[in-house]
């Protein structure tokens, strides 16, 4: 199955210089990529409310850089429409593929049976070309979730939307404003030439590598020993201190509810409302470190799921994820929404003004952020050594390689290294994981203001199943970035079985991140309840960041029978095999 295929030849020269949303020029609706239909940048997304509902996949032409580029719409828009439900409903959705390659819906972070769950080849066969699938199940939740495509690489050609439920029960906080803040990246090379550069050269994006005048200031700095040192050991890993993220501003323009930085999504307010700001990131592949200078943000859920509400000035939000925020803006003024990619390649670019014609100043990008040891996941000890390191030459012995590391800087515990981490898609190893909850990540660590921390979330109340795990399931999440090979443990999706866990069974999932990247990893079907410190009010997620060099646990209540997907949303990575089965059985 291959994606809608982009118009494109290859990356578009000087595109930076040129990401501006300009509709596309008349002719093109003659193409018949979408009858009569042809999408320009508007500063709303179409909704649709109730609880039965059609929805058509079809090609449509966007422009987001001066160029027409097909995308993959649902119902003509791109992003898809918002869909509002309510709690308790049983909603009906009808949805008809009108392209020639199989489609299909997943409903992320939605609690319903494995057949409705929208992974083909796993939960159902998928949608053929010009048919129609119904997904039909009770709606159980409240909250901000999101729908995307699992097919392929259809999310990347703009196949997401939004999902806001009506809670049945009178929320814990008051608004008067209400918005969408659909974070997205947009490539207008074919997905697949992304995957292909990647797969020949993982740096084919990175355009902040070091240079000579880097090394000189590294000299100034830290002296030459030192600076000799430093770029032998990294040299040795075959890494690059920069390498933050695989795909980059070069060839991504970034976007709110589907407008660029230009076209500028705009939100009004009164002084004095309260309003409500639903943040989804619904990228293919960027992290997203959002301020709104000038303005404190309260946030008051995460994933969906009502939290305890923390005050703070920055978040980062992972692929998949989603942070309701209230803000109270108090004087007649615009303030910018910035979004930028954590690599500080560029940044997506909203207003929320009393009056059109204001606008407020954009901040500059920060400087690009570079790796360090607390990434690498070295202990004190260990920082000379890099024991970390794994040769491409290194021969298995034994069936384990048990380490004994710091899982932070107050407690020790044992980390284990399969054997099947020995292999060639396998470039290092973190022998001194941390818990990292406390940490922001790298590039908001030095902040002189506040920023969201895992170790803030507490879930609105006690949590929902107070026992105990039963047992545990620890995972290291693996990769060889110069082969560009992801995987679980070292083996990758098609030659790994599934977990497999019994009906109501309470799991303790264990991930050690082995590699220098960030993961966002989706659990499908169940909640992931993720072990911050305090057991009573454990937040409930349905995607858990894990940092580089991170080790990071949450409890799952098995309560979902049928075969699940677990994986990295990251989709060229899952893509690359960073893909599991959960398999819960009676």
């Amino acid at each position: 199955m291959h994606p809608v295929p982009s118009l494109c030849v290859g990356p578009y020269s000087g595109r930076r210089k040129f990401v501006q949303g300009l509709a596309a020029g008349g002719a093109l609706a003659m193409l018949g990529y979408w009858p009569g239909r042809l999408l320009a940048e508007t500063s709303s997304i179409p909704e649709l409310h109730g609880s039965d509902f059609n929805l058509e996949i079809a090609p449509a032409v966007v422009n987001y850089t001066g160029k027409p580029r097909l995308a993959t719409a649902i119902n003509g828009s791109v992003p898809a429409p918002v869909l509002r439900w309510r709690q308790g409903d049983r909603v009906t959705l009808s949805v008809t593929n009108r392209l020639n390659v199989t489609s299909s819906i997943h409903w992320h972070g939605i609690i319903l049976p494995s057949g409705m769950d929208g992974v083909p080849g796993l939960s159902f066969d998928g949608i053929p070309p010009h048919s129609t699938f119904i997904y039909e199940f009770w709606v159980q939740q409240a909250g901000t979730y999101w729908y995307h495509s699992h097919s392929r690489f259809q999310e990347q050609t703009g196949m997401y939307g939004a999902i806001v439920i009506e809670a049945s029960d009178p929320e814990p906080f008051s608004y008067d404003r209400d918005y969408v803040v659909m974070l997205s990246d947009w490539t207008d090379e074919d997905p697949m030439k992304v995957f292909s550069n990647l797969k020949k050269d993982s740096d084919y994006y990175n355009y902040q590598r070091r240079t000579l005048a880097d090394i000189r200031q590294d000299i100034r700095e830290t002296g030459f020993a030192q600076t000799r040192r430093d770029r032998r050991m990294w040299n040795q890993m075959r890494m690059s201190d920069r390498d933050v993220s695989d795909v980059s501003g070069e060839t991504y323009t970034f976007l709110i509810n589907g407008l660029t930085p230009v076209a500028n999504w705009t939100a009004p307010f009164s002084r004095g409302e309260r309003v409500r700001l639903r943040f989804i990131n619904g990228s293919a592949m960027t992290y997203f470190d959002v301020r709104i200078p000038g303005l404190e943000m309260t946030v008051v859920a995460a994933d969906g799921q009502n939290i305890e509400p923390v005050t703070i000035d920055e978040f980062r939000i992972a692929v998949a994820e989603t942070f309701d925020v209230i803000v109270a803006p108090q004087a007649d003024q615009a303030y910018t929404l910035f979004a930028q990619a954590i690599d500080r390649s560029g940044y997506a670019r909203g207003t929320l003004t009393p009056d059109p014609a204001l606008t407020a100043e954009v901040p500059d990008l920060d400087p690009a952020p570079r790796l360090g040891h607390l990434d690498m996941a070295m202990g004190p000890m260990e920082q000379g050594a890099m024991s970390h390191a794994v040769a491409e030459d290194d021969q298995v012995s034994g069936a384990a390689v048990t380490d004994h590391a710091g899982m932070d800087h107050a407690a020790a515990a044992i980390v284990t290294h399969d054997r099947s981490e020995r292999g060639p898609g396998v470039a290092m190893r973190a022998e001194s994981p941390q818990s990292k909850l406390d940490d922001p990540g790298i590039g908001l660590r030095d902040r002189p203001w506040r920023v969201l921390r895992y170790a803030d979330l507490r879930h609105l109340g006690p949590s929902p199943d107070p026992r105990e795990p039963e047992r545990e399931v620890e995972l290291h999440l693996t990769g060889n970035m110069e082969r560009y090979m992801w995987s679980f443990d070292g083996v990758q999706f098609s030659l790994a079985g599934p977990i497999q866990a019994r009906y109501n069974e309470r799991l303790l999932i264990t991930l050690v991140n082995d590699t220098m990247m960030n993961h966002p990893i989706h659990l499908h079907g169940m909640w992931s309840e993720v072990e911050t410190g305090d057991d009573s009010q454990l937040p409930r997620k349905h995607t858990v960041n894990v940092q580089p060099g991170q080790k990071i646990s949450f409890r799952v209540t098995t309560n979902a029978l049928g075969r699940w997907a677990f994986h990295c949303h990251l989709l060229y990575h899952m893509e690359a095999g960073m893909f599991r089965v959960v398999e819960v059985e009676p």
